[in-house]
């Protein structure tokens, strides 16, 4: 073996007897033996084959066939197959790592596009705001103030009952239902949005760059941020872009409740239209964050009992534990299984029961906070659908309903997409 191997400009974080290795261009990670971690490590800093192999052997106490390696990693597109003269000055590999700060380390990389995470997604990871300004909101100090300002707002519903909110009343603004519907899909849209941001900032104040796309949680469509980048990092780094986007929530939660229960104590006299306002807004942040808290569901606080208990990929071990739990695993699916992370049979067995059960707190969650809205939407816009096409209440009435339905019957075309590929 003679020369050198030239990689992407990969990552490699140690995490016990394993290296997660990857290539943050794409979002592809992979988990290895420490061994393997150790060869791309020399790799990267220029080391030929040789030199390598040995600090392998050195590590290993034993002979490692790296050709064979090198081929696998091929095989994972970890290789940079481009031609000297299609490497920019200083593009080595290491140079372009998340977290760091300098100039070009958010340079947008061209020749390989970004592996897909969900039906609808950037292409691109996104930056736009330096970690230097982002880190002092997810600082210590910060992080105190939002577990302070979530025990406050338990504190005002515990103490202000009448806080709480009520969907068939909070969610229409206006008489006029169809008018709060338009209205309510902007307030829910901004309202996710704040919340993705939210991770999308604590993703910079650690140097990761991050996406926003479009996805479903069952009979529900959503819109995510794709954190794949934190597998460059250490696990307890990991937390703060996971809880990013309920540390928003919290701030906004407590900011309307606190305008509301000053309203209540006579200290604010606003127009009534202000606190109905709020009170739509309660209603939207309060759902939001109790979606988040369904663990059985693929949202923030899942993602943190993943990070936390070091499980690569519990949500197909679940499945997989399920089908043999009813009898039903195909003898490659047992030897997928039989491959399967220790974390993630470990966690896997209580899991697979955590998330059937788990149909029943989504099914609770929107009989409370959906179901009331869509009846109140749907009897209103039966009233006037009624009058036939010829009357212009018709034809608005269809517009709003169409609006409210509109992310339920993209969330099922996108099942029937998933089922098809499938």
């Amino acid at each position: 073996m003679t020369g050198g191997v030239r990689l992407r400009p990969l990552t490699v974080v140690e995490e016990g007897d394993e290296a997660l290795v990857g290539d943050p261009a794409t979002g592809t990670f992979v988990s290895m033996p420490a061994v393997g971690g150790v060869v791309i490590s020399a790799l990267l800093r220029g080391a030929s084959e040789e030199e390598a192999a040995a600090e392998a052997e050195a590590f290993a106490g034993e002979p490692v066939d790296l050709p064979s390696f090198v081929a696998a990693l091929a095989e994972l597109g970890f290789l940079d197959d481009r031609p000297d003269g299609d490497r920019p000055d200083g593009d080595r590999p290491g140079d372009d790592r998340p977290g760091d700060d300098r100039p070009g380390g958010d340079r947008p990389d061209v020749e390989r596009q970004a592996v897909r995470t969900a039906p609808i997604q950037m292409r691109r990871w996104m930056a736009g705001v330096s970690r230097r300004v982002a880190r002092p909101f997810f600082g210590r100090a910060a992080w105190a103030c939002y577990l302070a300002l979530a025990l406050f707002c338990l504190a005002v519903f515990v103490a202000a009952p009448s806080l709480f909110p009520s969907p068939a009343q909070d969610a229409f603004l206006f008489d006029d239902v169809g008018l709060s519907v338009l209205l309510l899909m902007p307030f829910v849209l901004v309202s996710t949005a704040l919340h993705e941001g939210g991770h999308w900032l604590a993703a910079r104040a650690i140097g990761l760059r991050s996406r926003f796309g479009v996805d479903r949680r069952m009979m529900l469509l959503v819109l995510e941020t794709d954190l794949s980048q934190l597998w460059t990092v250490p696990r307890r780094l990991r937390y703060g872009p996971l809880l990013g986007g309920i540390a928003v929530d919290v701030v906004v939660l407590s900011l309307l409740l606190a305008a509301r229960l000053l309203i209540r104590q006579g200290v604010w006299s606003p127009a009534p239209a202000v606190d109905a306002t709020l009170a739509v807004w309660v209603f939207v942040k309060l759902a939001g964050l109790l979606w988040q808290c369904m663990v059985f569901l693929r949202t923030d606080l899942y993602a943190v009992l993943v990070n936390a208990l070091g499980c690569r990929d519990l949500w197909r071990v679940k499945t997989l534990m399920l089908r043999q739990a009813f009898g039903r695993l195909t003898p490659a699916q047992k030897a997928e299984l039989v491959a399967a992370g220790p974390a993630d049979v470990r966690a896997g067995r209580w899991f697979r029961w955590v998330w059937l059960a788990g149909f029943a707190g989504v099914l609770a969650w929107f009989v409370f906070f959906v179901l009331p809205v869509v009846v109140a939407a749907l009897a209103w816009t039966a009233d006037r659908l009624v009058l036939g096409p010829f009357e212009p209440r018709f034809w608005y009435a269809l517009l709003c309903a169409a609006l409210l339905l509109g992310p339920y019957v993209l969330a099922l075309f996108l099942a029937v997409r998933e089922h098809v590929r499938r």
